[in-house]
């Protein structure tokens, strides 16, 4: 592992953590794969409120529209095997449909193209108000016409992937949980994946939550629930560090997957872009792209009834970063984002040298936390609070063991000032940085 990498992985945690206490969020699970292997699985907060169960790395989560690039990494296995052919119309498979719906391909479902219902008449199957379509009633709901033509834009539709669930169904000529277990999870070395909630006694589950507000306190959401007809698009149960390890193994460049490296690379070009949003983002075949660039990303993001989950793999990096949260505002699209900052950061200034642990801790003042992080030559002051921590952060220049100066800062802050270690506590220029209990115990002076 290269140096600046395993720097990076000290503080995400640390900052992970503090963001978690910071957003009074229940509990987050991060893993990290590099190169195929888990270099970073970790867990916070608790599985369930009502309970104050801590959220362990073994707990599963939830992990919703994850489902759906398993689900598409096994359209692909058939393709391999010449079983299907992405031009193939869904109507050659699944009969009962609306003409319309029987002539859209297995490429467009895949790539959320072929213009179908997003989630059927009622939504209310992933409100938590009824529950998820069984077979009978997904079939019905695909018997009324598309919203718009196929192969004119990305529209987002779980029902698109419940067909490709029955799709799965008719071509293996079993159900789809046991095909999709034994023909992608298993062989993706998968041991803490179910593509439904676990049916074995014992497997720790985590509870989902509502959001705080209009009751001013967050609701435990079992999530237990079966996802029956729409487990191909929202079903999936896993660990972070199983997730993380499966979506690394779709990069074109990774050595081990299920999927031929051509397969790969056609599964993760960008086809669509969502032209709807401010920044930038595609769908290919199962898989949500970022902008290129040399850390350009794919991967997906899940929302479950009190959960809310994303990943993404940088194939330049052959990394791949999990976060799962078990709340419905969890920020895992935050997090993420905030990780790969990290990283970023890291990879550019490299690792600090020897000897500068003593320059890393968290430092408190009125105004909130501050972290110190060694990275290259300098000390950053991070903001840990903030989403992305190192931006625009004020460097220190180590001059000495306890002694240092301000390197660079912006003007509202104290460039070129002096700054001083003390076994507890920093000085920068006028600023006194102290640790969380000195702090605590002088807002608690205050108040007597």
């Amino acid at each position: 592992m290269d140096a600046w990498l395993a720097a990076a992985l000290d503080y995400i945690p640390r900052w992970i953590g503090f963001q978690l206490r910071h957003h009074d969020q229940p509990g987050c699970a991060v893993a990290i794969d590099h190169g195929g292997a888990t270099v970073l699985d970790a867990a916070f907060g608790v599985a369930d409120l009502s309970t104050g169960e801590a959220l362990t790395t073994a707990h599963r989560l939830r992990v919703a529209s994850h489902s759906k690039t398993f689900t598409a990494a096994g359209i692909l296995r058939l393709i391999e095997r010449g079983l299907l052919r992405l031009d193939d119309p869904v109507g050659d498979y699944v009969e009962g449909l609306h003409p319309d719906v029987a002539d859209a391909t297995i490429a467009e479902l895949v790539s959320h193209s072929a213009g179908l219902l997003r989630d059927g008449p009622d939504a209310g199957q992933f409100l938590d108000r009824r529950p998820y379509l069984d077979e009978a009633e997904l079939r019905a709901d695909l018997a009324l016409p598309p919203v718009l033509p196929a192969a004119t834009r990305f529209k987002y539709s779980n029902h698109g992937y419940g067909l490709l669930g029955l799709v799965i169904e008719a071509v293996a000529d079993r159900p789809y949980a046991d095909w999709i277990a034994r023909e992608v999870i298993a062989p993706s070395g998968l041991a803490e994946t179910t593509p439904d909630v676990p049916a074995t006694p014992g497997i720790p589950l985590a509870r989902g939550h509502s959001c705080r507000w209009p009751l001013g306190r967050r609701v435990v959401i079992a999530g237990d629930n079966p996802t029956r007809a729409m487990a191909a698009a929202a079903g999936f149960t896993a660990t972070a560090r199983d997730v993380a390890r499966f979506f690394g193994s779709l990069s074109p460049g990774a050595e081990r997957s299920i999927l031929e490296p051509r397969t790969r690379r056609e599964m993760t070009r960008r086809l669509w872009r969502d032209e709807a949003v401010s920044l930038e983002r595609h769908y290919g075949l199962g898989v949500i792209s970022g902008p290129p660039g040399e850390w350009a990303w794919f991967g997906h993001t899940g929302s479950f009834q009190g959960f809310l989950s994303r990943t993404v793999v940088v194939p330049d990096h052959s990394l791949a970063i999990t976060v799962l949260t078990n709340s419905i505002d969890g920020p895992a699209y935050a997090f993420v984002d905030g990780i790969l900052h990290i990283l970023r950061t890291f990879e550019a200034r490299g690792a600090p040298p020897a000897g500068r642990e003593r320059w890393s801790g968290r430092r408190w003042t009125l105004w909130g936390a501050f972290d110190l992080v060694p990275v290259g030559e300098r000390v950053l002051v991070a903001v840990p609070g903030l989403p992305l921590p190192f931006l625009d952060a004020t460097e220190i220049a180590v001059d000495g063991p306890d002694r240092g100066h301000v390197a660079r800062a912006h003007g509202f802050m104290s460039p070129a000032e002096p700054v001083r270690l003390e076994p507890e506590s920093v000085w920068i220029g006028g600023a006194h940085l102290v640790s969380e209990g000195a702090l605590a115990r002088e807002l608690a002076a205050r108040e007597t």
